[in-house]
Protein backbone atom coordinates (compact mmCIF):
# COMPACT_ATOMS: atom_id res chain seq x y z
CA UNK A 1 0.00 0.00 0.00
CA UNK A 2 2.82 2.40 0.90
CA UNK A 3 4.46 1.74 -2.49
CA UNK A 4 1.18 2.43 -4.28
CA UNK A 5 0.71 5.71 -2.42
CA UNK A 6 4.29 6.72 -3.22
CA UNK A 7 3.78 5.92 -6.91
CA UNK A 8 0.50 7.84 -7.05
CA UNK A 9 2.07 10.79 -5.22
CA UNK A 10 5.02 10.81 -7.60
CA UNK A 11 2.74 10.67 -10.64
CA UNK A 12 0.60 13.49 -9.23
CA UNK A 13 3.69 15.60 -8.54
CA UNK A 14 5.01 15.08 -12.05
CA UNK A 15 1.65 16.00 -13.56
CA UNK A 16 1.54 19.18 -11.46
CA UNK A 17 4.98 20.17 -12.71
CA UNK A 18 4.01 19.45 -16.30
CA UNK A 19 0.84 21.55 -16.13
CA UNK A 20 2.03 24.39 -13.91
CA UNK A 21 2.31 27.91 -15.23
CA UNK A 22 4.55 30.73 -14.06
CA UNK A 23 2.96 32.39 -11.01
CA UNK A 24 2.11 36.07 -11.45
CA UNK A 25 4.52 38.15 -9.34
CA UNK A 26 6.17 41.55 -9.52
CA UNK A 27 9.90 41.44 -8.79
CA UNK A 28 12.58 44.09 -9.07
CA UNK A 29 15.71 43.57 -11.12
CA UNK A 30 19.19 44.55 -9.95
CA UNK A 31 18.69 48.05 -11.36
CA UNK A 32 15.44 48.60 -9.45
CA UNK A 33 13.06 48.15 -12.39
CA UNK A 34 9.90 46.13 -11.73
CA UNK A 35 9.10 43.10 -13.89
CA UNK A 36 5.92 41.05 -13.99
CA UNK A 37 6.84 37.35 -14.12
CA UNK A 38 4.03 36.63 -16.59
CA UNK A 39 5.40 39.34 -18.87
CA UNK A 40 8.93 37.92 -18.99
CA UNK A 41 7.92 34.25 -19.24
CA UNK A 42 5.46 32.85 -21.75
CA UNK A 43 6.13 35.29 -24.54
CA UNK A 44 6.62 32.69 -27.26
CA UNK A 45 10.14 31.52 -26.51
CA UNK A 46 11.63 29.11 -23.99
CA UNK A 47 12.91 30.55 -20.72
CA UNK A 48 15.40 29.04 -18.30
CA UNK A 49 14.90 30.32 -14.77
CA UNK A 50 17.72 29.70 -12.31
CA UNK A 51 17.12 30.25 -8.60
CA UNK A 52 20.39 31.11 -6.86
CA UNK A 53 22.01 32.85 -3.91
CA UNK A 54 25.31 34.73 -3.72
CA UNK A 55 26.50 32.44 -0.91
CA UNK A 56 25.71 29.24 -2.86
CA UNK A 57 28.90 27.89 -4.48
CA UNK A 58 27.10 25.32 -6.71
CA UNK A 59 24.76 28.10 -7.88
CA UNK A 60 27.68 30.26 -8.91
CA UNK A 61 29.43 27.37 -10.68
CA UNK A 62 26.24 26.61 -12.60
CA UNK A 63 25.68 30.23 -13.63
CA UNK A 64 29.34 30.55 -14.61
CA UNK A 65 29.10 27.43 -16.79
CA UNK A 66 25.93 28.76 -18.41
CA UNK A 67 27.57 32.15 -18.97
CA UNK A 68 30.29 30.48 -21.04
CA UNK A 69 27.73 29.05 -23.50
CA UNK A 70 24.77 31.41 -23.17
CA UNK A 71 25.48 33.47 -26.31
CA UNK A 72 25.57 30.26 -28.37
CA UNK A 73 22.37 28.96 -26.72
CA UNK A 74 20.57 32.22 -27.42
CA UNK A 75 21.69 32.31 -31.04
CA UNK A 76 20.74 28.68 -31.63
CA UNK A 77 17.43 28.50 -29.75
CA UNK A 78 16.32 32.02 -28.80
CA UNK A 79 16.21 30.92 -25.15
CA UNK A 80 16.15 33.59 -22.48
CA UNK A 81 17.71 33.12 -19.06
CA UNK A 82 16.38 34.70 -15.90
CA UNK A 83 18.40 34.37 -12.72
CA UNK A 84 16.36 34.81 -9.54
CA UNK A 85 18.31 35.71 -6.41
CA UNK A 86 16.84 34.63 -3.09
CA UNK A 87 19.38 36.68 -1.11
CA UNK A 88 17.94 38.60 1.83
CA UNK A 89 19.00 41.70 3.74
CA UNK A 90 22.64 42.70 3.37
CA UNK A 91 23.33 39.82 0.99
CA UNK A 92 20.84 41.25 -1.52
CA UNK A 93 23.22 44.20 -1.99
CA UNK A 94 25.85 41.74 -3.28
CA UNK A 95 23.75 40.55 -6.23
CA UNK A 96 24.30 43.50 -8.59
CA UNK A 97 28.10 43.62 -8.15
CA UNK A 98 28.22 39.84 -8.58
CA UNK A 99 26.20 39.95 -11.80
CA UNK A 100 28.22 42.86 -13.19
CA UNK A 101 31.61 41.38 -12.31
CA UNK A 102 30.68 38.08 -13.95
CA UNK A 103 29.35 39.77 -17.08
CA UNK A 104 25.91 38.18 -16.85
CA UNK A 105 23.93 39.23 -19.90
CA UNK A 106 20.55 38.05 -18.68
CA UNK A 107 17.79 39.42 -16.49
CA UNK A 108 18.58 39.11 -12.78
CA UNK A 109 15.54 39.41 -10.50
CA UNK A 110 15.46 39.77 -6.73
CA UNK A 111 13.16 37.57 -4.62
CA UNK A 112 14.32 38.64 -1.13
CA UNK A 113 11.30 37.17 0.67
CA UNK A 114 11.41 33.98 -1.45
CA UNK A 115 7.78 34.54 -2.49
CA UNK A 116 8.29 33.34 -6.06
CA UNK A 117 10.50 30.53 -4.84
CA UNK A 118 7.76 29.26 -2.50
CA UNK A 119 5.02 29.72 -5.09
CA UNK A 120 6.99 27.56 -7.50
CA UNK A 121 7.67 24.96 -4.81
CA UNK A 122 11.43 25.46 -5.03
CA UNK A 123 12.93 24.15 -1.82
CA UNK A 124 16.65 24.67 -2.37
CA UNK A 125 19.18 26.36 -4.61
CA UNK A 126 20.36 25.93 -7.21
CA UNK A 127 17.14 24.99 -8.95
CA UNK A 128 16.57 25.41 -12.68
CA UNK A 129 13.09 25.55 -14.16
CA UNK A 130 12.46 25.60 -17.91
CA UNK A 131 9.29 27.14 -19.33
CA UNK A 132 7.95 26.62 -22.82
CA UNK A 133 6.86 29.57 -24.97
CA UNK A 134 3.43 29.59 -23.29
CA UNK A 135 4.89 29.84 -19.78
CA UNK A 136 4.24 26.22 -18.85
CA UNK A 137 6.84 24.43 -16.73
CA UNK A 138 8.35 21.61 -18.78
CA UNK A 139 11.48 20.76 -16.80
CA UNK A 140 12.86 21.19 -13.29
CA UNK A 141 16.24 20.27 -11.82
CA UNK A 142 17.72 20.85 -8.37
CA UNK A 143 21.43 20.85 -7.62
CA UNK A 144 24.40 21.21 -9.92
CA UNK A 145 26.91 18.75 -11.27
CA UNK A 146 29.68 19.76 -13.64
CA UNK A 147 28.36 19.54 -17.19
CA UNK A 148 24.75 19.91 -16.03
CA UNK A 149 24.28 22.83 -18.39
CA UNK A 150 24.31 20.32 -21.28
CA UNK A 151 21.14 18.75 -19.87
CA UNK A 152 19.51 22.19 -19.74
CA UNK A 153 20.23 23.01 -23.38
CA UNK A 154 19.15 19.52 -24.44
CA UNK A 155 15.75 20.18 -22.86
CA UNK A 156 15.51 23.57 -24.59
CA UNK A 157 16.38 21.96 -27.93
CA UNK A 158 13.54 19.47 -27.44
CA UNK A 159 11.16 22.40 -26.94
CA UNK A 160 12.09 24.23 -30.10
CA UNK A 161 11.76 21.05 -32.18
CA UNK A 162 8.10 20.63 -31.15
Amino acid sequence: MRKLLYTLGLAFGISLIASAQIPDFKLKDIDGRTHQTTAVVGQGKPVVMSFFATWCKPCLRELSAIHEVYADWKEETGVELIAVSIDEGANSRKVKPLARSNGWEWLVLLDPNSDLMRAMNVTMVPTVVIFDGAGKIVYRHTGYNEGGEQEIIAEVRKLIKK
